[in-house]
């Protein structure tokens, strides 16, 4: 009989309901919100509801930290090498060419001077999406002669991690990076020139180990996750359970490891209050 039929335009495929296109909305990791990405860029990466602070850019930091076309980017065309010829999915070579093809950066942090609120800085920016923001030869060298830019000119020195660690792929040549940049900030700190610290999400490894935390002052992102090992591995060596949220920004700040903790649309005020006493 007709009335039991279905029509077959009904049950077409293009009767269906569309996804959305990719890119158009971002779901909140914090409360599962759902956020048009153009309201989430206005919000500078920050979920309207909850606070949440997305990870971000090198390039989306510098637009908001520093004066309107005020960086001046420093050794933009080192590239690291394969000293080790590491290979584990891929070779190591060939994963630093795809990474530079899709991201348009040459490594996992950028550096140069600029202007905050019409202040000389040298500021060195890291960016996690390059193989997690790990701490290479590359970025080791650049971070030291950032030091150096900000030691020769006296302009306060501000870095902003985001950052797994060491880099496996180099062995012990990423590991000597934590002795070259901190002897570096040891003769900064000799000579009087500040050294501001900003560690986001996340900020751990080797990087910790070294010059994140040896600023002369720490300012953290909310909630932002911040330690050296993982808290398994903590675990199993002291033997004892740890507290919740132990190694994000609020519990350090309350033991002393952190000095501000500053929503990402206040960063940039903040950075310069804290110049302006320094000074």
């Amino acid at each position: 009989m007709a009335w039991f039929r279905r029509s077959k335009q009904n049950i077409s495929p293009d009767s269906q309901k569309k996804d959305l296109p990719d890119g158009l909305w971002e779901k909140c990791p914090g409360c599962s919100e759902i956020i048009h990405t153009k309201h989430l860029a206005e919000n500078l990466w920050t979920c309207l509801k909850c606070n949440y602070h997305f990870r971000i850019g090198s390039k989306e930091y510098i637009n908001i930290l520093l004066d309107k076309n005020s960086f001046k980017e420093m050794d933009k065309k080192m590239k690291s090498a394969d000293p080790l010829e590491f290979t584990d999915r891929k070779k190591y070579k060939d994963r630093i060419k795809e990474t530079i093809k899709k991201l348009g950066i040459n490594d996992a942090v950028r550096t140069g001077t600029g202007k905050i609120n019409g202040k000389n800085v040298a500021f060195g920016c890291m960016d996690f999406k390059f193989i997690g923001g790990s701490m290479g030869s590359v970025v080791g060298e650049k971070i030291a002669r950032l030091i150096d830019k900000a030691y020769k000119n006296k302009i306060p020195l501000i870095i902003l991690s985001a950052s797994g660690g060491a880099r496996m792929m180099e062995g012990a040549y990423s590991l000597m990076q934590l002795a070259k940049t901190s002897s570096r900030l040891a003769r900064l700190a000799e000579a009087k020139v500040p050294y501001i610290s900003v560690l986001t999400d996340p900020t751990t490894g080797g990087t910790t180990a070294s010059y994140a935390m040896l600023g002369d002052v720490h300012i953290a992102e909310p909630k932002a996750l911040i330690g050296f090992a993982g808290p398994r591995v903590i675990k199993q060596t002291i033997g004892r359970d740890l507290p919740k949220g132990f190694q994000r920004s609020e519990f350090l700040m309350e033991q002393g490891f952190i000095d501000v903790i500053a929503n990402r649309k206040d960063l940039k005020t903040t950075i310069s209050n804290v110049l302006n006493l320094l000074d």
